[in-house]
């Protein structure tokens, strides 16, 4: 009996990362074509959630493979695009954007469309935990609020792709002076934090901003979010706490950061200034309150086994 083709859907974002997969679609496409799959590709639009309705409409078409080429956006909206559905592809992704968090912590190789494809080839893969909040919109690396995490939005697209990570880091420093506290109610899986926050941070990969030190034990396979609170809005502390995530991530230890594992939470702002904006894998998805949930082993990825480290993964 003849064995099934085997259909993967390239759903790729032409203007990521200074129009890279562009030059290299065809190479690209080529190997996919040599690991045994009949390779169709989508070059998403500026309309709203392109790749998103791509995706989910290649999915049930019953494409075994969707892979996502563009920045941490570009791989939201794909698994927004599947993550609700019953039947699910595997998925890959090509790291062609800013920051690509997520292909850092699944160690995917960034600038060059070729090498990521051919992390496909060594038919490696993970089913990772993914976020979900409001109970219908879906996240794969962070769900976070606070002042700062305002800047994936407030950087101009064209400005990230000009100046890249720095564009963040300036940005960064324009706003830490006018960091304020927020009081919050949390609910967690060990109990309730009460108190006032400037930042919280629910990560579901050790990579955050582009830093790989922030949720340094963070495993991508546990059912867990990394929950990290910020319990100062003081300059001085801010700054001592980004130069201890820099050196070894020894800012989990410290007196103004709560730091616990939970597989869901609820987050309510107790004080009377306006809801907490929430910031999901870069891009604003809503405001406070908000339920979120881990989803255990929902979606598998093609990833990089080989380099990512023992520690990252519950599996062996």
């Amino acid at each position: 009996m003849k064995d099934k083709i085997k259909r993967a859907r390239l759903i790729y974002n032409p203007t990521s990362g200074q129009e890279i997969i562009k030059k290299n679609i065809a190479e690209v496409l080529d190997v996919l074509e040599d690991v045994g799959y009949e390779t169709s590709a989508y070059q998403t639009t500026p309309a709203p959630l392109s790749a998103q309705k791509e995706a989910e409409r290649a999915a049930k078409a019953g494409f075994d493979l969707i892979i996502a080429a563009g920045g941490d956006g570009t791989i939201n909206e794909v698994v927004n695009g599947v993550a609700n559905l019953d039947e699910r592809p595997k998925l890959a992704f090509i790291p062609t954007g800013t920051t690509n968090d997520y292909a850092r912590a699944l160690k995917i190789p960034m600038g060059d469309p070729v090498a990521a494809a051919r992390i496909i080839e060594k038919n490696q893969t993970i089913k990772m935990d993914i976020g979900r909040a409001y109970g219908n919109k879906y996240f794969i690396n962070i769900a976070a609020a606070g002042t700062l995490t305002e800047l994936t939005y407030s950087v101009p697209s064209e400005v990230k792709s000009r100046l890249g990570y720095f564009a963040y880091v300036a940005e960064g420093a324009k706003k830490l002076p006018r960091s304020k506290f927020r009081k919050v109610r949390i609910k967690h899986d060990h109990g309730v934090f009460e108190g006032k926050i400037s930042l919280m941070f629910a990560a579901l990969t050790n990579s955050i901003g582009g830093f790989e030190k922030l949720a340094p034990d963070t495993k991508l396979d546990d059912g867990n979010f990394t929950l990290i609170l910020v319990k100062t809005a003081n300059l001085f502390d801010m700054l001592s706490l980004m130069m201890q995530a820099i050196n070894g991530g020894q800012h989990v230890g410290d007196i103004n950061v709560e730091y616990l594992k939970t597989s869901k939470l609820q987050l309510e702002v107790l004080d009377k200034k306006g809801p907490f904006m929430l910031n999901l894998d870069g891009e604003y998805g809503g405001d406070t309150p908000v339920e979120l949930e881990v989803l255990h082993g929902h979606l598998e990825f093609f990833v990089n086994i080989d380099e990512i480290s023992q520690t990252a993964l519950s599996i062996e």
